[in-house]
């Protein structure tokens, strides 16, 4: 199973009045493991910054004069994530941006949805953690996820924040053993073992509850199934 944890930075916060997508960056799982296969590209968006996305990411007009267009980038990144799954922290808007971004090459490439599925785990932390703050930052505190490296926003630094999030939410690591997910080496292991057999000679010692100990467990029993209006498990018929 092929997944890219994508995120963008961009000029403003809507494509919708002329802002464009500056930078960038992927991570790819496969089989939920990470592998070294990035993309991260900045992109000229042939417009001014935002002051107040600028304060966030940092990213400059001047820095990005000289960088690509989106135009040519559009084929190497739309190869990149073509037939994966897109893991996007607020899907919405990402995907967004780089559907207007289509849009505006009139190249007929189609929308995200045409060549990717798309998991949002902002919509999953909600419903994992309704209520709460779900915002990168405060899943990273959550799931124990350093991120003390984050002092601004970045496209592919926040992809590789948001990828170690991801496979904590849905599980961590699959393997039990360091650098294998599915367990492979670990049966590797077990079957090449060599079985002892341990006998014992000896006799084991049973210690049985004394009729004190025993009234005082039913007695507590009994007060827990008062306390959850009998409907304790060990009061119900069996099956």
């Amino acid at each position: 199973m092929r997944q890219v944890v994508l995120d963008t930075e961009t000029t403003g916060l809507e494509p919708s009045q002329g802002h464009r997508i500056i930078e960038i960056g992927c991570v790819e799982l496969i089989d939920r493991r990470i592998t070294d296969n990035r993309y991260h590209q900045y992109i000229n968006p042939e417009r001014d910054i935002d002051e107040g996305a600028e304060a966030v990411h940092g990213i400059s007009s001047q820095f990005l004069s000289d960088k690509p267009r989106f135009e040519d980038i559009a084929t190497d990144f739309l190869d990149y994530i073509r037939g994966a799954e897109l893991i996007i922290h607020n899907a919405r808007f990402d995907v967004g941006f780089i559907n207007h971004e289509l849009t505006l090459l009139k190249q007929g490439h189609g929308q995200v949805d045409d060549f990717c599925s798309v998991l949002d785990t902002l919509a999953m932390a909600r419903q994992l953690h309704p209520g709460q703050k779900n915002n990168l930052d405060a899943l990273c505190k959550r799931y124990e996820v350093n991120n003390a490296h984050r002092e601004l926003h970045g496209a592919l630094l926040d992809a590789e924040i948001l990828a170690d999030v991801y496979l904590a939410m849905t599980g961590g690591q699959v393997g039990l053993l360091p650098g294998s997910n599915d367990g492979s080496e670990l049966n590797q292991q077990i079957e090449s073992a060599e079985v002892k057999t341990v006998s014992y000679s000896g006799s084991l010692r049973v210690i049985t509850a004394s009729d004190d100990e025993l009234l005082a467990h039913q007695q507590r029993l009994e007060e827990i199934g008062k306390s959850c209006g009998g409907q304790a498990i060990w009061n119900q018929e069996p099956i």
